[in-house]
């Protein structure tokens, strides 16, 4: 997961897929809002029983992709205070660049929630942040940045009380920097249906040229130490992985756990999303079958570093693109889009990225 410049208690937490390269950055642009398509005309009166009650005519809204039109790469999305908020890789809106909406696809910037990085950090590499909801009052985020001693890219984690922050890290050490395989990105919380919580996350080895797997380790319950040992799920070994999987997202239906996950080049076309099947948190996983279930099409190139929400009872994909005719650039950069998942029996589907979408979440 390379960057540019850069389930649960009662709310909902979700958290992220990204894009790799060792050292490639580039300057990120401030968000904006979203268009929203607006709602169709309304049906003219009918000419019949002119006195009998108005039947009410079903309408439907769509939207436009993408919902944010700006540099968001690696969002990830919690529901908390009535709202929805997304954090992504740094920009010009700070280390840890914010966003509110209440419907997923209107978004408006609320401000940098981590202004001050901790003693570990040197700034400028604020990598694919993720929160875990632990109280009304509290959110734990976990994060990727660029350890001063280490010199690569290491998980640390910072607390709030609230959404919008302060997030405020004051150790002098990150809680993951596999510094013999790469370093340690795309860390990723989870909390299973009796409350335990785990993380999972990549190391970086592709940026070193070994082997990139995702790891998965418990958590102590304050969300704040690692216990045990961890894990290894999952590592490239299908033609479409190209030499990396990173930005693991665990999500649990029905009691099958789904590990979606990132893979190939995030600066290209070929970068797209798969999945795989636990049998818990801590595995093991398979990988069903050798494709994407989420990959370049016509209106969006290199969809990845995805993230799960639910939304009346539809589940929606939070992910970012490139536009295909400007893969790379600065300008626009990744932006942000909403994909609807649905599913065939065990398998999950996603009909896009599509920059028009009939119906809103």
């Amino acid at each position: 997961m390379r960057h540019l410049v850069g389930a649960g208690l009662a709310l909902l937490l979700l958290g992220a897929c990204a894009g790799p390269a060792p050292s490639e950055q580039s300057d990120q642009s401030a968000p904006s809002e979203a268009t929203v398509a607006s709602e169709p005309p309304e049906s003219p009166e009918s000419p019949e029983s002119p006195e009998s009650p108005e039947q009410e005519q079903p309408t439907t809204m769509g939207f436009t992709n993408p919902v944010h039109d700006r540099d968001f790469p690696d969002p990830a999305v919690i529901e908390a205070d009535g709202a929805y908020y997304a954090y992504a890789t740094n920009s010009q809106l700070g280390n840890l660049p914010t966003l509110r909406s209440t419907d997923l696809v209107t978004w408006e910037p609320v401000g940098d929630a981590m202004p001050v990085l901790a003693p570990w950090v040197t700034g400028g590499r604020t990598w694919a942040p993720e929160v875990a909801v632990h109280a009304p009052d509290r959110y734990v985020l976990y994060y990727t940045a660029l350890s001063t001693a280490g010199q690569r890219q290491c998980v640390g984690r910072a607390v709030a009380t609230s959404p919008t922050g302060p997030f405020v890290d004051d150790s002098t050490e990150p809680l993951i920097c596999q510094l013999d395989q790469g370093g340690s990105i795309d860390a990723s919380p989870f909390t299973d249906t009796d409350g335990s919580r785990y993380l999972l996350w990549k190391n970086d080895g592709n940026a070193i040229g070994v082997d990139t797997w995702i790891y998965a380790q418990p958590l102590t319950p304050d969300g704040l130490e690692l216990t045990g040992e961890p894990v290894p799920l999952i590592k490239q070994d299908q033609p479409w992985e190209g030499n990396l999987v990173e930005a693991p997202f665990l999500w649990l239906r029905d009691g099958t756990y789904y590990l979606f996950y990132s893979a190939n080049d995030y600066g290209s076309d070929a970068y797209a999303v798969g999945y795989a099947v636990c049998d818990g948190p801590l595995g093991p996983c398979t990988k069903p079958g050798d494709a994407p279930v989420l990959a370049t099409t016509d209106d969006a190139a290199g969809p990845g570093h995805c993230v799960l929400i639910e939304k009346d009872g539809r589940t929606w994909m939070v992910h970012h693109a490139w536009p295909p005719d400007a893969i790379g650039s600065a300008l626009p950069g990744r932006t942000m889009w909403l994909t609807e998942l649905t599913w065939d029996g065990d398998r999950p589907v996603l009909d896009g990225p599509r920059a028009s979408v009939p119906m809103s979440p």
